[in-house]
């Protein structure tokens, strides 16, 4: 349980011209708000999450784990057994039940991110940095981690993570913002659609086994358009990153649409069947399939397959990763 003073907690309004508005706030370098406007010339609201800033240190907000928003790391999503070698040594991390998720007991999540630098008028923007020391969870290497929240003049939000090391570490930083499109009630009637031919294939503890399916005919192909329905997700689609979009999604009832490009290789989909009742949310969401998750990031495990895109970063590198969220009104 993180011992964080409700004063620590800082939010940072950015406003473009079309008066669109994006709340970050500093605990977890977190998306907390994103407002556009409507048809009907109204805001809607389209992050699912919290309502006020303090119900993030509560204590039921720390077992439930959802990541409202948050920045992920120093590993977004799963490591097996808690472990992973760098050369000839061998690195423990937290896990429960053999697996190791998204940074661990206190992962970046659940963190004070220092507010280094905001800028206002046309793209108004909001540069994070945290600073995880060496063997903080079990990782390597004193770590210096940047992220940006921009605010286009075109109703995009553009996210930049980068990070450096001092030693031989393992990265793979994400987002995990909730959408509802429709400012509330359920993503079910959502439609959404990956650019992916492939999707790795999951054991029951959902950590990759390594191998690979083919998307063609396969149940969960979303290559076109489709309606989610009342579909509970939680998978990884590789992406063709040759493609303008990774994602798109769209919400009849209001019109918004969301488009999503990023320079990561795997888009982790997660649509929960509900989520946590311990607070308010902003908005009036349902009890079942309030709200989707869309990860750009890196393979899960791949510190543990040789197959997948190395995670591995060295002194002298940085690690880079763009994710662009793209509104409009149909």
């Amino acid at each position: 349980m993180n011992s964080i003073e409700p004063s620590q907690l800082k939010l940072t309004r950015l406003v473009n011209s079309r008066k669109s508005s994006l709340k970050i706030l500093n605990f977890g370098a977190t998306i907390f708000s994103f407002k556009m406007r409507s048809r009907d010339s109204k805001h809607l609201e389209l992050v699912v999450g919290p309502q006020e800033v303090e119900d993030f240190l509560k204590s039921e907000y720390y077992d439930a784990n959802q990541c409202f928003g948050a920045s992920i790391g120093r590993y977004a999503g799963r490591i097996a057994n808690g472990s992973f070698s760098l050369g000839e040594d061998e690195f423990e991390l937290y896990q429960k039940d053999g697996v190791h998720l998204h940074g661990g007991k206190q992962g970046f999540q659940y963190k004070i991110w220092e507010i280094e630098e905001v800028t206002e008028g046309p793209d108004p923007s909001v540069k994070l940095s945290y600073f995880s020391e060496h063997l903080e969870e079990g990782y390597p290497g004193n770590l210096k981690v940047m992220v940006s929240f921009t605010l286009t003049e075109n109703d995009e939000i553009k996210v930049n993570y980068s990070a450096t090391t001092d030693r031989e570490t393992v990265v793979n930083l994400t987002n995990h913002v909730y959408w509802n499109l429709n400012g509330g009630g359920s993503v079910s009637d959502h439609f959404l659609q990956i650019d992916s031919a492939k999707i790795l294939q999951l054991d029951d503890k959902n950590l990759p086994t390594g191998n690979l399916e083919n998307l063609k005919d396969h149940p969960k192909s979303f290559m076109e358009n489709r309606l989610i329905g009342n579909r509970k997700l939680d998978d990884v689609f590789v992406i063709d990153n040759s493609r303008e979009n990774a994602a798109s999604l769209f919400a009849p009832l209001s019109g918004v649409k969301m488009n999503m490009h990023s320079d990561q290789p795997v888009l982790v989909v997660y649509v929960p069947e509900k989520l946590p009742q311990e607070w308010n949310y902003k908005s009036p969401v349902d009890s079942k399939f309030p709200a989707i998750a869309l990860e750009a990031q890196n393979y899960p495990d791949a510190p543990n397959y040789r197959n997948f895109p190395s995670s591995e970063l060295r002194p002298g590198e940085t690690y880079q990763n763009e994710i662009v969220f793209s509104f409009s009104l149909r």
